[in-house]
């Protein structure tokens, strides 16, 4: 009887491990979002940290489209940029550490979006390309981080060899690897942020102008610190 009790109490607490175990949510993981719900974003022009200058170019183009399709009113970039190179203010490195409340007076804007390249490397010969970009989103109003994101991604650009029609020949193989170059060598470099961008920011809790918005707090959220493989 006694190594029965002793059975049922391991079960229980086994049991009672499972239920309060709990897969993060957009909910648990960006609440101070559900809290300011900014409606207006500024996408700050990217920190580059890489010795590939035009890095933070590739990024800046593709960062508006994947924010208005989750519901934010984004103020126009190109627009946004002109107007702080001619106030000196491109570098946001400046900025992520200060006061932000000069950007709600002048653009309107609720929170700034910070992108921050720490790694850019390509690979010609597998046809990659590998990236370690963080994404934070900082409110112009109480200087809150509200969304933080640091990812590790590889983009496989190749021609790629899996439709069945691959010869296993040397030519084959020289031919594979000839169209994996020159595929790559011809790939738009844009191509590889947009794919980075949206990966990222598919977690990014909807915002006022959705349908859902203050609806997918229940969501499953990805990790804070992530590494993935992404194509087009």
């Amino acid at each position: 009887m006694r190594y029965y009790h002793l059975f049922l109490a391991i079960l229980l607490i086994g049991l009672s491990a499972c239920g309060t175990s709990s897969t993060a949510t957009r909910g648990s993981n960006y609440p101070k979002m559900y809290e300011e719900k900014p409606a207006v974003l500024l996408i700050m022009p990217p920190i580059n940290k890489t010795t590939h200058v035009e890095a933070k170019d590739y990024f800046y183009t593709t960062l508006a489209w994947p924010l208005c399709e989750k519901g934010y009113y984004v103020v126009p970039p190109f627009l946004a940029m002109e107007l702080m190179r001619n106030e000196s203010a491109y570098d946001s490195e400046q900025f992520i550490n200060g006061p932000l409340d000069k950007f709600h007076e002048i653009f309107g804007a609720d929170a700034l979006l910070f992108t921050t390249i720490h790694k850019w490397s390509k690979a010609t010969l597998l046809g990659t390309i590998t990236v370690n970009i963080e994404y934070e989103l900082i409110s112009t109003k109480t200087h809150e981080s509200l969304f933080k994101r640091r990812g590790d991604i590889t983009i496989d650009l190749s021609s790629g060899s899996d439709s069945g029609t691959s010869s296993s020949s040397a030519w084959g193989v020289l031919g594979d690897l000839l169209s994996t170059t020159i595929n790559t060598a011809l790939t738009d470099k844009i191509e590889a942020a947009r794919l980075c961008n949206n990966y990222v920011l598919r977690d990014l809790p909807l915002g006022k102008y959705s349908s859902r918005h203050d609806q997918d707090q229940d969501e499953p959220a990805g990790s804070a610190n992530f590494k993935a493989k992404v194509r087009p």
